[in-house]
């Protein structure tokens, strides 16, 4: 039979007229009561709906379950290759959990997380993911927690990728752990003078890089001063323009860089260029993320593997109650032609 037309959207209590049956049947057969329904009446109201093209309201379920099953992922970019990585991760872990996806990009403003947070605790959604590198002050981070402390009181599950002090479960990406086997690595391979081109001095990826990276050369008897760490923008313009502004004398002295990820690291390289010099005829340099584009790198870069796909299955294992926070991700490092051998 046709579906009939309708001047106004078609309700439950519509497909249940259609269907001969009550509407409470006709939601524990459409909305996944755990109260069963027979087979005969089942089918009714499935034919009933499939005839009447009846599409459950997803906001009134919320309402009345307290909750969906729509995940919220808040990142700071979707532009860059890790970020667009680290999404895919998420939403091909939560379709297999029966989750859905929501993206809402918060482009690092504090103002713009706290309103999508208060948005999305009126829609009820099951959870919300932080996975993002914004910086934030002591006072924004109270602001935020206690945003996100409501949401969690009224029903929802919070969990932030990278460590947090923020007292939500979250996902470690290890990267002070990756980042001091990286300079272990590097030193094993002959070199001995590096500099550092750190991001956004406020993030704590920044930070525990670095740390990470001084813990490893201090296990090898070197030291990273400060004077050998220069701060920018977590990005690949950022890392050109700190390549540019650095000193001939201090590039000269300098053996091996460390970009505190891929996309600075590709920036590092253009600056290099910009400059005269080549990777690895003239300097060494290595990333962290192991990105897809640095396929299509050459000399291929030597980086720190974050896999995002693990990042992606405990997220959503933590949302689902499947493991314990914090679940920490392994990073492994990569060596790759842009840091050769020294003799």
């Amino acid at each position: 039979m046709p579906a009939e037309r309708r001047s106004h959207p078609v309700t439950l209590a519509d497909v249940a007229r259609r269907a001969g049956v009550s509407q409470s049947t006709a939601s524990r057969v459409l909305n996944g009561s755990e109260r069963t329904v027979g087979g005969e009446l089942a089918q009714r109201v499935l034919a009933a709906a499939d005839e009447l093209r009846y599409s459950a309201n997803v906001q009134a379920q919320a309402v009345a379950r307290g909750t969906t099953t729509n995940l919220a992922l808040l990142v700071s970019d979707i532009a860059t290759d890790y970020f667009s990585s680290m999404t895919a991760a998420v939403m091909s872990a939560a379709e297999l959990a029966g989750l859905r996806v929501t993206i809402a990009i918060t482009e690092r403003r504090l103002e713009r997380e706290i309103e999508l947070v208060r948005d999305l605790r009126g829609q009820h959604a099951r959870a919300i993911v932080l996975a993002e590198s914004g910086t934030r002050s002591r006072e924004g981070v109270e602001r935020l927690q206690d945003e996100l402390e409501g949401y969690e009181a009224a029903g929802g599950k919070v969990v932030v990728v990278s460590r947090t002090t923020m007292p939500f479960d979250f996902v470690d990406l290890d990267n002070f752990g990756g980042a001091r086997r990286l300079a272990v690595a590097l030193t094993r391979l002959g070199y001995k003078r590096f500099h550092v081109l750190g991001g956004d001095e406020g993030l704590v990826t920044t930070r525990e890089r670095i740390e990470g990276f001084r813990d490893g050369l201090a296990e090898r008897g070197l030291e990273l001063p400060d004077s050998a760490i220069t701060f920018s923008d977590f990005s690949w313009e950022g890392a050109f323009g700190a390549v540019g502004a650095l000193d001939d004398a201090v590039l000269s002295n300098t053996q091996a860089l460390f970009a505190l990820n891929d996309e600075m690291a590709l920036g590092a390289i253009a600056g290099l260029r910009n400059r005269g010099m080549r990777v690895p005829d003239d300097i060494a340099l290595a990333g962290f993320d192991d990105i897809r584009t640095l396929r299509n790198v050459v000399p291929g870069l030597t980086t720190v593997r974050v896999p995002t796909a693990q990042v992606g299955r405990a997220v959503v294992e933590l949302i689902a109650g499947g493991a314990q926070s914090p679940t920490t991700v392994p990073a492994t490092v990569v060596i790759r032609e842009s840091t050769p051998r020294l003799n």
